[in-house]
């Protein structure tokens, strides 16, 4: 992967966990929007402050567009809208969870089938439009507490695998978000770092914008 550069649109692209609250008034013009606004109260704010810091001198352009309750249908629907028009130098997407936990409330999730048709579609269609363009796809995880039910951990591993498969092919930075959660539930309780199970905390949000760091500077 490319290293960022003055030159940069980073996009955060996701369901809650990527929206962290953020405001939506400037999702129909985002060029109004700049870094510290729009960031949301998760791991994309810790990531865009960081970079902000480190590219203090010459800011880079970065993105929060996640949306609340999105699976992967909903963000290929969106795709032109929140990520072509926008031109993005790196995109990081985290998906999958919706996928799983509307399947079991219900009824209205993605089949597994269809998660990685689309996932894929939706890389090669931003990889035709922007051959460079610098992908960092994101692990799904849960945490055994909270909503988490019987059937939730077997279901989302099988979207764990076509995501790792995926960051493969189309030669990504893959974030290891569920590895690096499971051993931080050795440190404190499972609750301890996401109330529900789906939703990090303070600090799990924290152990997230680590790990993302440490997968994509490995992989410059």
């Amino acid at each position: 992967m490319q290293a960022f550069s003055t030159t940069s649109r980073l996009i955060l692209q996701g369901d809650s966990i990527t929206d962290g609250n953020r405001p939506k008034t400037n999702d129909q013009n985002p060029e109004s929007d700049s870094v510290g606004r729009g960031l949301g109260c998760g791991y994309a704010n810790l990531i865009g402050s960081q970079l902000a810091f480190q590219y203090a001198e010459s800011p880079i352009d970065i993105r929060n567009l996640g949306i609340s309750g999105n699976r992967v249908t909903d963000l290929a629907a969106r795709a032109q809208e929140h990520i072509w028009n926008l031109e993005p130098t790196h995109l990081s997407i985290l998906i999958g969870v919706n996928d799983t936990w509307h399947h079991y409330k219900r009824g209205a999730g993605v089949d597994h089938l269809r998660y990685g048709r689309t996932y894929r579609h939706l890389l090669e269609d931003s990889r035709e439009r922007f051959p460079n363009l610098n992908l960092i796809l994101c692990e799904p995880f849960i945490l055994p507490c909270g909503e988490v039910a019987d059937g939730w951990e077997e279901d989302l591993d099988v979207r764990r695998q076509m995501v790792r498969q995926l960051a493969k092919d189309f030669d990504a930075v893959f974030v290891p978000f569920q590895e690096a959660f499971d051993a931080a539930c050795q440190r404190a309780a499972p609750r301890y770092w996401a109330h529900d199970g789906v939703h990090p905390s303070p600090a799990g949000h924290h152990l997230m914008a680590q790990t993302w760091f440490e997968a994509v500077n490995a992989g410059i």
